[in-house]
């Protein structure tokens, strides 16, 4: 049986595949049952779409692959901290685990800025674990940026 950390590599695989798009290097997978069932990274520059961020992609992925919006039996892994929309999907979709490897300061909604999984109205609850190979999550994003800014 895999671990959390070898599910993320595999995460982390998705957001080396961003990087060399000049795509934000995000990645994200959904396991169910112990097997990979969605891989999604970060599209928003190729689409021309605010929300083809790695989860809402792997979600969408997950859900044609099993027929069902309800994702309840599954399991994301992410290496960066969900955005406001992306945690909403998650909620909405029903995922049973949030695997995140970096905390995002900026635009973290599980709670560096807002902790959308810990609202007590909302009808369904997700666990969360974080900073899971978080060194190498933070050091793929800091690359990217860096260059960026040398570029412009």
């Amino acid at each position: 049986m895999k671990t959390d950390k070898d599910y993320m590599l595999y995460a982390l695989a998705e957001a080396k595949k961003a990087y060399k798009k000049d795509e934000v290097p995000i990645g994200a997978v959904i396991v169910k049952d112990d097997r990979i069932i969605a891989r999604a990274h970060n599209l928003r520059e190729k689409k021309h779409d605010a929300t083809a961020h790695a989860e809402i992609l792997a979600i969408q992925k997950a859900c044609k692959k099993l027929g069902s919006w309800r994702l309840t039996d599954c399991d994301l892994y992410v290496t960066l901290e969900p955005c406001p929309m992306c945690a909403g999907a998650i909620i909405q979709a029903r995922i049973r685990r949030l695997v995140i490897g970096a905390t995002d300061p900026k635009a973290g909604a599980g709670g560096s800025v807002v902790n959308l999984f810990n609202v007590d109205k909302f009808n369904h609850k997700v666990e969360v674990i974080y900073d899971v190979l978080q060194e190498e999550c933070s050091m793929i994003l800091k690359q990217f940026f860096k260059e960026l800014r040398m570029k412009n």
